[in-house]
């Protein structure tokens, strides 16, 4: 993929925290990588080193990590909510480390959703109000502005509810409006940081779904942050996986949990059931001309995943036809290869 074809790109990002850092990097030598020790000497904290990464149009892109993993603050530097301490930011291919306070401001307020962990609501606005917001903020008429936070009200869910106040929703409800009041501005890019976590479980389960409904239909370009694995693999289409500020690795969840490039990746994924993540695609044999088309069990998708395609085998089904989005067969799944990859755990 070239830059041209992605929405975001970061380039040898870097943000350290302590005195004097920007004449720090400024003056590193560029033969001699930085590390923890030249850091520690100078009193320095690399809280985000030499991020590479690229996020598509349309994609679902996951940074995760542990807690001090460095992913919440390079999401930050992403939108200069923190300023990176050197590297580039390219947005659209305008370099963001480049552009005024005031386009920036305009960058956020056009073009770019958030969405933190807490809901951060007004509480002495309605519904309809908080959603409204940033679209006042922009200078956009009332009849327009109410008209348009109507519509994505309705679209999260909670149409009805436009005339209450944040007290009288539940935790999920209230998510709900933060995500309402973030696409308001149908925003490019997309920014949700640990959207879920504060909620119950049960909870947390529904809104993954409603992200993945509302994805379904808007196919907004996406940065999202969680530091739990089972939440990256149902909504990433890639992840990142961040240590100690660095980039380790980035691929699919399947090439993640399959193909763990270093023991610690290896060790965040140890627990990933492989059925979750492998897809039809990895596992699928050639087709066979030679055996007649009704002998064939049901079509699934190259995408669908082994643990979604598991129950059509308990049918007594044993041949399944593996198909593109376009509906062309592409290959052929064996109920022995399934249940061998679900017996491996």
């Amino acid at each position: 993929m070239s830059e041209s074809e992605a929405k975001l790109v970061c380039r040898s990002v870097w943000k350290i925290f302590g005195p004097h850092a920007e004449s720090f990097m400024a003056a590193r030598d560029t033969a001699h990588p930085i590390t923890e020790e030249t850091l520690q000497e100078a009193g320095l904290i690399g809280a985000v080193r030499d991020v590479n990464l690229e996020v598509r149009e349309g994609e679902s892109f996951v940074i995760m990590g542990l807690s001090g993993s460095g992913k919440s603050t390079l999401v930050r530097c992403m939108s200069r909510l923190i300023e990176p301490t050197s590297g580039e930011i390219l947005f659209n291919g305008e370099n963001l480390l480049e552009a005024s306070a005031e386009r920036m401001v305009q960058i956020r307020r056009h073009h770019m959703g958030m969405v933190f962990q807490h809901f951060a609501l007004l509480p002495h606005m309605t519904v309809l109000e908080n959603v409204a917001f940033p679209l006042e903020v922009q200078g956009l008429n009332r009849r327009s502005r109410e008209e348009r936070a109507a519509k994505m009200v309705d679209l999260v869910g909670l149409a009805g509810r436009e005339g209450f106040y944040p007290r009288e929703l539940s935790g999920g409800q209230q998510q709900r409006v933060g995500i309402a009041r973030s696409l308001a501005v149908e925003p490019e890019l997309w920014f949700l940081d640990e959207p879920f976590s504060a909620l119950d479980p049960l909870i947390r389960r529904e809104m993954q779904d409603e992200f993945l409904r509302l994805q379904s239909v808007l196919q907004k370009t996406i940065v999202f942050i969680t530091h739990d694995f089972d939440e990256a693999i149902r909504l990433a289409d890639r992840i990142a996986i961040m240590k100690d500020g660095a980039v380790v690795q980035i691929g699919s969840p399947e090439d993640l949990v399959l193909n763990p490039a270093t023991d610690y990746v290896a060790e965040f994924t140890r627990s990933v059931a492989k059925a979750k993540v492998m897809r039809a695609a990895s596992l699928m044999r050639p087709l066979n001309d030679q055996l007649p088309a009704d002998a064939l069990g049901p079509e699934v998708s190259l995408k669908a995943t082994i643990a979604e395609i598991a129950p059509l085998l308990e049918q007594g089904i044993s041949t399944l036809r593996v198909v593109d989005d376009a509906g062309q067969p592409q290959g052929l799944l064996l109920r022995d290869d399934v249940v061998a990859v679900m017996m491996r755990g």
